[in-house]
């Protein structure tokens, strides 16, 4: 065991250790423990968490992905330059693309793909009462697609979950904010309760709030949790 991380060798699944290697590093970018151009080695990283490199290597591509590391070829990469005010515009953007999507799926969705919506919902009950923030990530990010994909509308859905992926890991880190992970799941309860009722006005209003909120929520967890911080 090594920082809290199973190794290779006692059986830990190499997909669910990248996960872990990401997520953490994701925090470590996201409160300025690991600064811009902060040098990310790959051997260093995987002796740090008691992997080989194969999944270290997929952790910082999946960094890469969503922008948060730049690659260097057979040097593992650097922490990109992202400042807070970029991250907002993001938030703010994906906000309103949400929006447009569960207004659209409180339209057009089908009785099974609210169904699905709502056993989603449920599922994740439990796991917010453990406070488990990695499952309730999966399941928030199944939630949304869901939305995405009753908009039937294909070229939307694309586009919504391209932006979210740019997201991803700032959408994770915001649910460690105080009490963000209960708050959370209460405002897809109004979602849901307004997709129910079939206002898409309704729907979309609270989804473009519940956006705004994680923004929030990860502006005030960078904040309490940088070095120096309170």
């Amino acid at each position: 065991m090594a920082n809290g991380f199973e190794t290779e060798d006692d059986g830990d699944d190499r997909g669910l250790l990248s996960d872990r290697i990401r997520n953490a590093l994701t925090d470590e970018i996201a409160t300025g423990t690991l600064a811009a151009g902060a040098a990310l080695d790959e051997q260093q990283l995987a002796d740090r968490f008691g992997a080989s490199r194969t999944p270290v290597r997929e952790a910082l591509r999946q960094l890469a992905a969503g922008g948060l590391v730049e690659l260097r070829a057979r040097r593992g990469g650097v922490v990109a330059r992202m400042t807070p005010e970029r991250i907002m515009e993001m938030f703010e953007t994906v906000a309103e693309i949400e929006a447009v999507c569960v207004r659209l799926a409180a339209y057009r969705m089908t009785p099974l793909e609210r169904s699905h919506l709502i056993e989603l919902h449920d599922l994740s009950e439990p796991i917010v009462e453990a406070g488990n923030f990695d499952a309730y990530d999966s399941l928030n990010r199944q939630f949304h697609e869901a939305i995405y994909h009753a908009t039937h509308n294909s070229f939307l859905a694309e586009q919504a979950i391209a932006v979210r992926n740019r997201l991803n890991a700032f959408r994770r880190t915001q649910l460690r904010q105080g009490e963000r992970l209960r708050r959370s799941r209460d405002e897809h309860e109004t979602i849901m309760q307004a997709i129910a009722e079939g206002d898409g006005e309704m729907a979309s209003r609270r989804m473009r709030a519940h956006m705004l909120n994680a923004a929030t929520s990860l502006s005030r967890f960078i904040e309490t949790n940088k070095p120096g911080g309170v």
